[in-house]
């Protein structure tokens, strides 16, 4: 294909196998269906974001999402004056930050369209964070949206959601994200194949897997884990090596942006200038550490989750295998291994086996137990009966 017959992006280009949602935004774009209030859920790697954010974009644009102006470029790279995107590390969003949201919301917008609050994490909000922008959303001004993100609808309060326009997207298919990989990505098609297959539909996920060999490198660690519970040593070594690793990767995702935040806190406060700190330098770099320390603490939980949502897969494949069920495995290169443990536990042990692992998930996301104890116990009750070992 010539330069001249490749055809134009537009913002809707990343959403992938969200055809339906993707036509139904394009209609409320323009003009047909408009709603003050929009709620997009769906499970994690869906794209709920990049629609909210694809759906401001087209808002914003004479041309309904054209990806190519002005207002979409500033949209989509986050720099566009009217439109606020809110995106936590933090465990919670508070009052105060909607608060601040809800005083920015009632302003005329800059330009001549639309004032745009987009919350990535609605789900996070607080009690009261959700009461004070319920008062928002119930009396909004002419020219404000709000754009709510969760995973489920379950996840917001039912006064938001009752006064919201619901978008719910889907998981997409391995076929739509591995083509996705080749045509944005220029992924070898093999690749792409695998890193969809591994992501379970998650994007962001299956583009890593794709570019990075250290995260392939880890996920395989992590999905060689089933097979290698032989024991309670090992049972134990499991989790320890599951904790570590992922507090390795969390720290590499946060110590660089640790140290910029207080290299640029130190700069506002002119001490690298002036070589000494000022009264109120000391009560805001604790603060600032405070909330370090919070984020580092949800990325370690989020790197833990995601590698119990690999283990799950392993399970879930071998009670695919042992109810004949067609199509590849997620772990599809793991067959054989994959198999001997589908052969030598039964179906109904394996579904037992996923629901610990999800109760494992709600001991460290839900009641904040550490997380070496709570692998520790899962992995032992993970452990393969003296049959099943190879």
């Amino acid at each position: 294909m010539t330069a001249a017959t490749v055809p134009a992006r537009t913002v809707w280009d990343d959403l992938v196998g969200q055809q339906r949602v993707v036509e139904s935004l394009r209609r409320a774009a323009g003009g047909h269906g408009m709603s003050h209030a929009w709620l997009f859920t769906g499970p994690p790697g869906s794209g709920r974001s990049n629609a909210a954010v694809a759906f401001a974009a087209a808002l914003q644009c004479e041309d309904g999402g054209c990806g190519d102006c002005h207002e979409c470029h500033t949209v989509l790279k986050g720099s566009h004056a009217d439109v606020t995107m809110v995106r936590t590390e933090k465990l919670s969003i508070g009052v105060d930050e909607v608060r601040d949201l809800v005083r920015r919301s009632a302003l005329a917008p800059v330009g001549r369209r639309w004032q745009i609050l987009v919350v990535e994490d609605a789900d996070r909000l607080t009690e009261q964070a959700c009461n004070a922008l319920l008062k928002a959303i119930e009396e909004p001004t002419d020219r404000t949206v709000w754009m709510l993100c969760a995973p489920t609808v379950e996840d917001v309060l039912p006064t938001i959601r009752s006064r919201s326009r619901l978008v719910s997207l889907t998981t997409p298919t391995p076929s739509d994200v591995a083509e996705f990989l080749v045509r944005v990505d220029g992924v070898e098609a093999g690749l792409a194949a695998y890193a969809a297959r591994a992501s379970q539909g998650h994007i962001g996920r299956a583009r890593a897997l794709a570019r990075d060999d250290a995260v392939r490198a880890r996920r395989t660690s992590v999905v060689s884990i089933p097979a290698r519970l032989t024991s309670l040593g090992a049972c134990l070594s499991a989790a320890t090596e599951l904790t570590e690793t992922a507090k390795v990767e969390a720290e590499a995702i946060t110590d660089a942006l640790d140290a910029r935040e207080r290299q640029q806190l130190a700069e506002a406060h002119g001490v690298v200038e002036r070589g000494r700190r000022p009264r109120e330098y000391g009560p805001a770099l604790a603060a600032l550490e405070r909330n370090q320390k919070t984020r580092a603490k949800r990325r370690h939980l989020d790197v833990v989750d995601r590698s119990l949502m690999d283990l799950v897969s392993v399970y879930r494949d071998a009670v695919a295998l042992a109810a004949g069920a067609p199509g590849e495995l997620v772990n599809e290169e793991r067959r054989g291994e994959i198999a001997h443990l589908a052969e030598t536990s039964s179906a109904e042990l394996n579904l037992r086996r996923i629901g610990w692992v999800f109760e494992a998930r709600e001991q460290m996301l839900d009641f904040n137990v550490p997380v070496q104890l709570a692998l520790e116990s899962m992995m032992v009750a993970l452990r393969l009966p003296e049959g099943a070992r190879r």
